[in-house]
């Protein structure tokens, strides 16, 4: 085999750093930076409703309500529950032709802290229903739009959201170099740990908002699986079981007649059983110390209400031993009408081998299975744990500036996901040491704004006319 060929049949990634980086520019040439500002609307008859209609028809029908009436609440409510709306728009918008594992939904309230098997508390991106590999671009305007439509609820004027966008996509970009520059396992070792999270707060926010740093990072800590525990459960002649809170949580107990519910528990059983084969052996073994106390329905989220999840409480050592696991339904990603399906038939190993490539640490709990419901459908799910050490950001609290710096954290956080997975040198050299890029996508996400406020008005007309149904309950 000749020396030309062999490097035609080499992987991307085993190309030399100035092959690499010759590929970045290169895409310069077939995309430029500066086309990623406009957004303009499908000219073929867009209806983001119809395509909230058609997720809708594979939902639990008495849910839906629940959905739009979360949605339509604001716009930044709209939003989080609109990535497929989003990902419909972005198919037509430039790309670089540089690929990496995608987030699918990375709005700002994605990223969070979380905590780490080796009970570090952790920053990091944390919603992967919609993972695929795909145009890392569609990622980062996803994001930045996020910053804008927060930006606006909180009355910021242009000129402090154009700061706080262009912030976030600098951090991303300089942040894709220095994982350009660096070895393979030094990229697999980058985190943002509790310390890296005080260190960035120190160099960046005044006093009032790395107390308010404080604050959060202990309210996280609190927030634990015996903190669950003592919130959703009751005793119950003797036993801790979940406590019904309907229709937002409800015990299986309620749900269905004896005979059905007894079916039920034994598939649930059995789903734990199966779904601990798709865990390390170690995790695999501390699984089997724990026993089925309950199960429960429980309705999460914006944009994933609707969709089949279930809580299971299960015992250890004793009745003060809890282990509180989440399966949620793994459907197709949003992406994938438009990328392809994925490597993966079971959508819940899509979510987690994602999630894995993309967390710098994933929940030790973390697994799939596929079970077969009592309607003889059947459903992929993922599974972990329901709480553990979760702190959400508040940017309704956020000035201008704190929320500028959170945008400059996730935006260093979403480059560390992607440069594990994707081409880092070639996406560094793309996206270039001048400022480019950035003030496009302050352009592109003021536009994407705009673009989410006219359907969430659409949203809410059809709603006021009868077209679709809402129910106004709290959010989790």
């Amino acid at each position: 085999m000749d020396r030309q060929a062999s490097t035609a049949m080499r992987h991307p990634l085993h190309a030399s750093p100035a092959e690499r980086a010759a590929r970045g520019k290169e895409a310069r040439r077939r995309s430029p930076r500066s086309g990623h500002a406009a957004y303009e609307p499908p000219a073929d008859g867009r209806d983001p409703l119809a395509i909230l209609e058609a997720q809708s028809a594979t939902r639990v029908p008495e849910l839906v309500p629940i959905r739009y009436g979360r949605m339509t609440e604001s716009p930044f409510r709209f939003y989080r529950g609109a990535a497929a709306i989003m990902a419909s728009d972005l198919a037509g918008t430039p790309d670089s032709g540089i690929s990496a594992q995608l987030c699918g939904d990375a709005h700002l309230l994605n990223f969070r802290l979380l905590a780490s098997p080796e009970r570090e508390l952790m920053f990091d991106i944390n919603d992967f229903d919609e993972t695929l590999p795909g145009p890392w671009e569609w990622d980062v305007k996803r994001l930045s739009a996020s910053f804008v439509i927060a930006g606006r609820a909180n009355g910021f004027d242009d000129a402090e959201r154009a700061r706080i966008v262009a912030g976030t996509v600098r951090s991303y970009r300089e942040a894709m170099i220095d994982f350009a520059g660096m070895g393979n396992l030094d990229v697999w070792y980058a985190k943002i740990d509790a310390g890296r999270l005080k260190e960035l707060a120190a160099a960046r926010l005044r006093k009032k908002g790395r107390l308010k740093l404080d604050r959060a990072l202990a309210r996280a800590r609190s927030r634990d699986t015996l903190q669950a525990f003592g919130k959703l459960t009751r005793m119950v002649d003797g036993h801790a079981m979940i406590a019904p809170d309907p229709p937002l949580l409800v015990p299986a107990a309620d749900l269905l007649p004896d005979a059905e519910r007894s079916e039920l528990e034994k598939q649930f059983s059995g789903l734990i059983d199966r779904y601990g084969l798709t865990l390390p052996s170690d995790r695999r073994h501390l699984l089997t110390d724990y026993r089925l106390q309950d199960v429960a329905r429980k309705v999460v989220g914006v944009g994933s209400v609707g969709t089949r999840c279930w809580i299971f409480l299960l015992l250890g050592r004793d009745g003060g031993d809890p282990l509180l696991l989440q399966a949620k339904e793994a459907g197709p990603s949003v992406l994938a009408d438009h990328l392809g399906a994925g490597a993966h038939r079971n959508q819940g190993e899509r979510v987690v081998a994602g999630q894995r490539l993309m967390q710098a640490t994933s929940d030790m709990f973390l697994g799939w299975e596929r079970v077969d419901g009592i309607d003889g459908k059947r459903r992929d799910f993922y599974i972990r744990q329901l709480r553990d050490w979760k702190g959400i950001a508040m940017p309704e609290t956020m000035s201008p500036g704190q929320l500028a710096t959170f945008g400059e954290v996730c935006g260093i956080t979403l480059a560390r996901a992607h440069a594990r997975s994707g081409d880092r040198i070639a996406i560094a050299s793309y996206l270039g040491s001048g400022d480019s890029f950035d003030r496009a996508l302050v352009s592109f996400a003021e536009g994407y704004a705009d673009q989410n406020e006219r359907d969430h008005r659409a949203l809410v007309d059809a709603v006021r006319t009868g077209r679709l149904p809402a129910e106004q309950l709290p959010t989790d």
